[in-house]
């Protein structure tokens, strides 16, 4: 039986280690992504749900994240047939 030289089947064996450390990693890369895009997902659901309660109690108004102020929401007169359109 006929076989390659010890050192190609080296660099062989050295790629193929390589490539399967880099899959390793990319799947935990890959996991971590999952876990932060449901962290992302949460809190996002928690931004909605804080709009919500606040426009319950102030009404439809622009909040300066900064400090805190707010101003009204002023909506556009409608024409008949027309959807009113809020400035965001």
């Amino acid at each position: 039986m006929e076989k390659i030289k010890d050192e190609q089947l080296e660099k062989i064996q050295q790629q193929q280690k390589d490539l399967n450390a880099i899959l390793h990693e990319v799947g935990v890369l890959e996991t971590r992504k999952h876990g932060l895009m449901h962290q992302f997902a949460g809190i996002n659901q928690e931004v909605e749900e804080l709009k919500a309660e606040l426009e319950q109690q102030y009404g439809a108004v622009n909040i300066n994240v900064e400090d805190g102020t707010y101003t009204e929401i002023e909506k556009e007169e409608v024409k008949a047939g027309e959807e009113a359109i809020s400035h965001v």
